[in-house]
């Protein structure tokens, strides 16, 4: 199967064409041209497939690095370009292999969309240093039991040691622990300004016993209009969002994306917990220190 199909192909020349207009209208500083910030999008597109987040962690540094963006309007424009081709793009390739589970996505977003504020407010009222350590050392927990460091020092020392199997899931989770994953989650993004894919994927694996691939690909389904839709519109209504850098990179994030899931569908379910393990280590290191 090649990376696009004639159906997406096509989606993908309509949305290119749609995108120009606002593509003229690029405000970056540095003079950073279109094509690399498709680039950027691309690389972004990349992560968020494989791993069921946003891209912003990709995105947001490189237009404050490489175009001069100030923190807020990178944000902005990093949120309105990942609203249609991560979320809707990454779920359609997800559905087609019968990995998501758009229930339980729609549960953990309803449960974001009710506790975002509460870890706006959190952020304001906590010592979110030591939050944010709690945090760090949450994700390297779930990291080491992704990476399974021992058992991979035990067979470079000549010993075979088999993988743990992968748990057997819940078929139909219950309503109120996916909203709870979604509250914390929330919680989370308020307080930290991340997308919730960090949370919601070890709570998934470690909670819920999904498989890695699942719980990936349920991730991405809650986390798109919780974060995009209202983000999007405050950012534009405040005039920190540049349309024109965003309809660039999104245009690289379409096939980014689209490549990042069906690498995750193909990868075996070992190699997606070790990379996802290498993922959450990179996210517990920036946070801790």
């Amino acid at each position: 199967m090649g990376l696009l199909s004639p159906r997406t192909g096509l989606f993908f020349c309509l949305f290119w064409y749609l995108s120009m207009p606002y593509c003229s209208q690029a405000t970056y500083n540095v003079g950073m041209s279109g094509p690399w910030l498709i680039l950027v999008g691309a690389a972004a597109g990349v992560f968020a497939g494989l791993f069921g987040i946003g891209g912003g962690i990709i995105i947001v540094p490189a237009l404050i690095l490489l175009a001069g963006f100030p923190l807020v309007k990178a944000t902005g424009t990093s949120l309105a370009a990942i609203l249609l081709p991560v979320g809707i793009l990454g779920i359609i390739a997800y559905h087609k292999a019968r990995i998501i589970d758009l229930r339980a996505s729609a549960f953990i977003a309803a449960g974001i969309l009710s506790s975002v504020v509460v870890g706006a407010w959190l952020a304001n009222a906590l010592p979110v240093d030591l939050m944010r350590r709690f945090f760090a050392v949450f994700c390297f927990y779930v990291s080491w039991n992704f990476i399974d460091p021992v058992r991979r020092i035990k067979r470079l020392g000549g010993r075979e040691v088999a993988a743990k199997p992968e748990p057997e899931a819940n078929p139909r989770p219950s309503a109120y622990a996916l909203i709870g994953i979604g509250l914390l989650a929330g919680v989370m993004a308020g307080m930290f300004g991340i997308g919730g894919g960090n949370i919601i994927v070890p709570m998934l694996t470690l909670v819920l016993h999904y498989p890695a691939k699942r719980a990936i690909a349920t991730s991405l389904g809650a986390i798109l209009f919780p974060f995009g839709l209202p983000g999007v519109f405050y950012y534009y209504n405040a005039g920190t969002l540049d349309l024109g850098a965003a309809a660039w990179i999104a245009l690289g994030l379409f096939l980014g994306t689209v490549f990042g899931a069906r690498i995750t569908i193909r990868l075996p379910s070992t190699t997606v917990k070790f990379l996802y393990g290498l993922f959450l280590l990179f996210v517990a290191a920036r946070f801790f220190f």
